[in-house]
């Protein structure tokens, strides 16, 4: 399997995940942000799910920043993505809760 997680090098859950799942590639979307077919991926995944409304950064954010669309919000904010984005293979998934963990063969 073959397993990409995109985050923040200095996230506690990314941490997290890239210790459970040691051989998985990790991409920092600070260093690397997303690439555009990326984000809409995502974002047809997991629709305004994939906005942290809970991060520093979105509470740093004025009323016209926080009313861009969504695609709009992550490419001039790529914090703002939830963390972590997983890839394993076909499939994507958000965050690392128990039931990710579950689907990844972890849990």
């Amino acid at each position: 399997m073959t397993v990409t997680i995109y985050g923040i090098k200095t996230c506690d859950t990314c941490r997290k995940a890239m210790k459970a799942i040691p051989n998985a590639e990790f991409r920092d979307i600070r260093a690397e942000p997303l690439k555009p077919e990326e984000r809409a991926e995502f974002l047809a995944a997991f629709g305004d799910a994939l906005i942290n409304r809970a991060s520093t950064t979105w509470r740093g954010l004025d009323e016209t920043a926080r009313s861009q669309s969504p695609d709009g919000l992550l490419a001039e904010h790529p914090a703002l993505m939830k963390r972590p984005v997983i890839r394993a293979d076909d499939k994507i998934y958000l965050g690392w809760k128990a039931d990710v963990q579950t689907a990844l063969g972890l849990g």
